[in-house]
Protein backbone atom coordinates (compact mmCIF):
# COMPACT_ATOMS: atom_id res chain seq x y z
CA UNK A 1 0.00 0.00 0.00
CA UNK A 2 2.79 2.53 0.73
CA UNK A 3 4.52 1.60 -2.57
CA UNK A 4 1.26 2.64 -4.49
CA UNK A 5 0.74 5.96 -2.79
CA UNK A 6 4.45 6.28 -3.61
CA UNK A 7 4.11 6.27 -7.14
CA UNK A 8 1.13 8.10 -7.27
CA UNK A 9 2.29 11.14 -5.29
CA UNK A 10 5.33 11.06 -7.54
CA UNK A 11 3.30 11.00 -10.71
CA UNK A 12 1.34 13.64 -9.38
CA UNK A 13 4.35 15.93 -8.61
CA UNK A 14 5.36 15.08 -12.43
CA UNK A 15 2.08 16.13 -14.11
CA UNK A 16 2.58 19.46 -12.13
CA UNK A 17 6.02 19.58 -12.81
CA UNK A 18 5.20 18.79 -16.62
CA UNK A 19 2.22 21.65 -16.51
CA UNK A 20 5.04 24.48 -15.81
CA UNK A 21 7.04 23.54 -18.67
CA UNK A 22 5.84 25.64 -20.90
CA UNK A 23 6.74 23.56 -24.02
CA UNK A 24 3.00 23.34 -25.02
CA UNK A 25 2.00 25.65 -28.27
CA UNK A 26 0.18 28.13 -26.61
CA UNK A 27 3.61 30.13 -25.86
CA UNK A 28 5.10 30.43 -29.26
CA UNK A 29 6.64 33.82 -30.47
CA UNK A 30 4.11 36.29 -31.38
CA UNK A 31 4.79 40.00 -32.92
CA UNK A 32 4.50 42.38 -30.13
CA UNK A 33 1.67 44.48 -31.33
CA UNK A 34 2.73 48.18 -30.14
CA UNK A 35 6.02 47.42 -32.04
CA UNK A 36 4.62 47.15 -35.75
CA UNK A 37 3.07 50.78 -35.64
CA UNK A 38 5.13 53.87 -34.78
CA UNK A 39 3.25 56.02 -32.81
CA UNK A 40 2.64 60.08 -33.62
CA UNK A 41 3.82 61.68 -31.13
CA UNK A 42 2.16 64.37 -28.97
CA UNK A 43 0.52 67.88 -29.74
CA UNK A 44 -0.70 70.46 -28.77
CA UNK A 45 -3.52 71.45 -30.64
CA UNK A 46 -4.16 75.06 -31.83
CA UNK A 47 -6.44 77.25 -30.54
CA UNK A 48 -10.17 77.28 -31.79
CA UNK A 49 -10.87 80.19 -29.79
CA UNK A 50 -13.97 78.52 -28.08
CA UNK A 51 -16.29 80.57 -26.44
CA UNK A 52 -18.27 79.90 -23.26
CA UNK A 53 -21.83 79.13 -23.06
CA UNK A 54 -24.50 81.91 -23.01
CA UNK A 55 -26.51 81.54 -19.48
CA UNK A 56 -29.70 80.16 -19.99
CA UNK A 57 -29.32 79.43 -23.67
CA UNK A 58 -30.49 75.95 -24.86
CA UNK A 59 -27.88 73.37 -25.09
CA UNK A 60 -26.93 72.52 -28.27
CA UNK A 61 -27.10 68.61 -27.79
CA UNK A 62 -30.38 68.68 -26.56
CA UNK A 63 -32.59 68.62 -29.77
CA UNK A 64 -35.42 65.93 -29.71
CA UNK A 65 -35.04 62.87 -31.19
CA UNK A 66 -37.21 63.31 -34.41
CA UNK A 67 -35.53 66.46 -35.07
CA UNK A 68 -32.05 64.26 -35.20
CA UNK A 69 -33.59 61.84 -36.94
CA UNK A 70 -34.41 64.59 -39.90
CA UNK A 71 -31.20 66.24 -39.75
CA UNK A 72 -29.39 62.66 -40.29
CA UNK A 73 -31.99 61.35 -43.13
CA UNK A 74 -31.71 64.91 -45.03
CA UNK A 75 -29.63 67.34 -43.80
CA UNK A 76 -29.72 70.69 -42.44
CA UNK A 77 -31.08 73.43 -44.82
CA UNK A 78 -29.28 73.52 -47.61
CA UNK A 79 -28.33 77.23 -49.20
CA UNK A 80 -29.83 77.68 -52.96
CA UNK A 81 -27.76 77.89 -55.74
CA UNK A 82 -28.19 81.60 -57.61
CA UNK A 83 -29.63 79.66 -60.77
CA UNK A 84 -32.51 78.00 -58.43
CA UNK A 85 -33.07 81.43 -56.67
CA UNK A 86 -33.28 82.85 -59.86
CA UNK A 87 -35.51 80.16 -61.35
CA UNK A 88 -37.85 81.01 -57.99
CA UNK A 89 -37.38 84.52 -58.25
CA UNK A 90 -38.83 84.60 -62.01
CA UNK A 91 -41.80 81.88 -60.93
CA UNK A 92 -42.88 84.29 -58.07
CA UNK A 93 -41.67 83.12 -54.92
CA UNK A 94 -42.80 86.04 -52.65
CA UNK A 95 -46.41 85.99 -54.09
CA UNK A 96 -46.98 81.97 -53.62
CA UNK A 97 -49.77 81.22 -51.21
CA UNK A 98 -48.19 79.10 -48.27
CA UNK A 99 -51.48 77.21 -47.69
CA UNK A 100 -51.82 76.03 -51.14
CA UNK A 101 -51.44 72.43 -50.72
CA UNK A 102 -54.72 72.73 -48.22
CA UNK A 103 -56.76 74.78 -50.71
CA UNK A 104 -56.20 72.31 -53.49
CA UNK A 105 -59.12 69.51 -52.90
CA UNK A 106 -61.85 72.54 -52.50
CA UNK A 107 -64.93 72.30 -53.92
CA UNK A 108 -64.85 76.24 -54.74
CA UNK A 109 -61.40 75.66 -56.33
CA UNK A 110 -61.46 76.70 -60.05
CA UNK A 111 -59.56 74.42 -62.54
CA UNK A 112 -58.99 74.19 -66.31
CA UNK A 113 -59.96 71.69 -68.37
CA UNK A 114 -57.56 70.07 -70.26
CA UNK A 115 -59.67 68.63 -72.94
CA UNK A 116 -60.73 64.73 -74.37
CA UNK A 117 -56.55 64.27 -74.71
CA UNK A 118 -55.85 63.70 -71.37
CA UNK A 119 -59.16 61.67 -71.08
CA UNK A 120 -57.58 60.01 -73.41
CA UNK A 121 -54.01 59.34 -72.16
CA UNK A 122 -56.06 58.46 -68.47
CA UNK A 123 -57.89 55.79 -70.50
CA UNK A 124 -55.63 54.36 -72.63
CA UNK A 125 -54.85 50.27 -71.85
CA UNK A 126 -51.86 49.52 -69.89
CA UNK A 127 -48.74 48.13 -72.10
CA UNK A 128 -45.58 49.16 -73.68
CA UNK A 129 -46.65 51.42 -76.62
CA UNK A 130 -46.02 49.01 -79.19
CA UNK A 131 -49.76 49.09 -79.98
CA UNK A 132 -50.58 53.12 -79.54
CA UNK A 133 -52.07 54.47 -82.19
CA UNK A 134 -54.27 58.47 -82.46
CA UNK A 135 -57.80 58.63 -82.85
CA UNK A 136 -58.89 62.09 -83.46
CA UNK A 137 -62.35 61.67 -83.04
CA UNK A 138 -61.30 62.19 -79.42
CA UNK A 139 -63.08 58.46 -77.92
CA UNK A 140 -60.30 56.22 -76.99
CA UNK A 141 -58.69 54.06 -78.96
CA UNK A 142 -59.84 50.21 -78.56
CA UNK A 143 -57.91 48.26 -76.47
CA UNK A 144 -55.52 46.04 -79.00
CA UNK A 145 -56.01 42.48 -79.10
CA UNK A 146 -53.25 39.86 -77.18
CA UNK A 147 -50.84 38.30 -79.87
CA UNK A 148 -51.86 34.97 -79.96
CA UNK A 149 -49.87 32.50 -78.24
CA UNK A 150 -47.26 30.97 -80.11
CA UNK A 151 -47.86 26.64 -80.73
CA UNK A 152 -45.57 24.43 -80.79
CA UNK A 153 -45.88 21.34 -83.22
CA UNK A 154 -45.76 17.74 -80.88
CA UNK A 155 -41.99 16.40 -80.50
CA UNK A 156 -41.60 12.81 -82.94
CA UNK A 157 -39.24 10.55 -81.96
CA UNK A 158 -37.60 8.81 -84.65
CA UNK A 159 -37.21 4.76 -83.97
Amino acid sequence: MRKALSITATLAIATLLAACGGSSGLNRDRPDEFAVARQAPLVIPPDYSLTPPTPGAPRPQDTAASTQALRALFGGPAPRSAAESAALNQAGIEQADAGVRSAVGDPQTTVVDKGSVTRDIIAAPEGDGQNARANPGGTPAPAAEPAPAATTPPATTTP
